[in-house]
């Protein structure tokens, strides 16, 4: 196994509110993933000036890459063909070297505008979004890529989708293996996947409840990808994409994530954060990190019992690991410099 297009490709999936350019960079930096999607640029009826995609994909700047070189795909939101095919030719030309739809996100206020999900309902809206962007980026040399998930409602027309999506130009397909009714409640339906990779010809990527080095072999094995995205799951062990690569190359089992490895990127992520957030949202992150951390840690379970109600940032991060003293007393001194610098 020579290369990650053997062994298959791992990318870390887009999370609203949750995974954004600090955590794609730390959690890249960590090792085994070949590209991140960003959170969605909502299109409605106009052609959106540079910097909402600056906001939303800072990397842009920095060659569209994250610190450690992970290439950063741009992902837009919408329904108007034209309107998503002029941005998106418009992040192409700021320097998107992809160009990503949704057409999974399951949440009320983005269906109830007729985005998302919502598009799964019609194989033929999901053709002409997906051939508008196309269109647009015709000659670029960007690729077009979707998100899907199996459905709307139910799976009956997943294949379609999956279809309709290849026939508008779609490069390769990401499939969230759950409808949006299912949302994010076990089980993936990863036999599924594998329907829509018989009825398809472009590459086909699987997500949804990879959490462990044997999950990631069983979906594989069920859905016949080569590739898969990880989202939760990364937040909940920020080592997997690099336990997965290592045993691709040497078949050997690493050892589970240590609490402290966990606690680094979490101290990581409010040091860098605070600088440009408020100490209460950064807390608020923090706790919406940890609650997807302890679903599959003991560790992160008991310290987010005893994190739950600390509202500061500074005590938050002492209890976090309240063993490992040197390390916290120096990244408190450092935090206090910082906040002496920015007053």
């Amino acid at each position: 196994m020579s290369s990650t297009s053997a062994v298959g490709r791992i990318g870390l999936a887009p999370m609203e509110g949750v995974i954004d350019v600090i955590t794609r960079d730390l959690l890249t930096a960590r090792g085994g993933f070949d590209w991140a999607v960003t959170e969605f640029v909502r299109v409605t009826d106009t052609l959106l000036p540079p910097r909402v995609f600056h906001r939303i994909c800072p990397e842009l700047v920095h060659r569209a890459e994250t610190s450690c070189g992970t290439p950063v795909h741009l992902q837009l939101l919408g329904s108007n063909p034209e309107r998503l095919g002029d941005n998106a030719r418009r992040a192409a030309e700021l320097g998107a070297p992809c160009i990503d739809i949704n057409f999974g996100c399951p949440a009320k206020t983005v269906n109830r505008h007729d985005g998302g999900a919502s598009l799964l309902k019609t194989p033929q809206r999901v053709e002409a979004v997906v051939a508008g962007v196309h269109r647009a980026l015709e000659g670029s040399g960007i690729p077009v890529t979707a998100k899907l998930r199996l459905g709307f409602e139910d799976k009956r027309l997943a294949v379609a989708c999956a279809q309709a999506a290849e026939a508008g130009g779609a490069a390769s397909l990401v499939v969230h293996a759950r409808t949006r009714r299912e949302g994010y409640r076990p089980p993936a339906y990863w036999q599924w996947v594998r329907r829509i990779r018989q009825h398809v010809s472009v590459e086909t990527v699987v997500n949804g409840d990879i959490w462990t080095l044997e999950d990631y072999q069983r979906a594989r094995a069920i859905s016949g990808c080569d590739h898969v995205m990880l989202g939760r799951a990364a937040l909940a062990d920020p080592l997997l994409a690099a336990r997965i690569r290592h045993w691709q190359a040497t078949g050997e089992h690493q050892p589970p994530t240590r609490w402290q490895d966990r606690s680094t990127i979490l101290k990581e992520y409010a040091y860098q954060a605070s600088q440009s957030v408020p100490e209460k949202v950064v807390v608020s992150l923090l706790k919406q990190w940890l609650n997807i951390m302890r679903q599959h840690d003991r560790d992160a379970a008991e310290r987010f019992v005893e994190l739950r109600r600390i509202r500061e940032l500074s005590p938050f991060l002492q209890t976090l690991n309240p063993s490992d003293h040197s390390e916290r007393e120096e990244k408190e001194e450092a935090f206090t410099a910082l906040q002496t610098d920015r007053q």
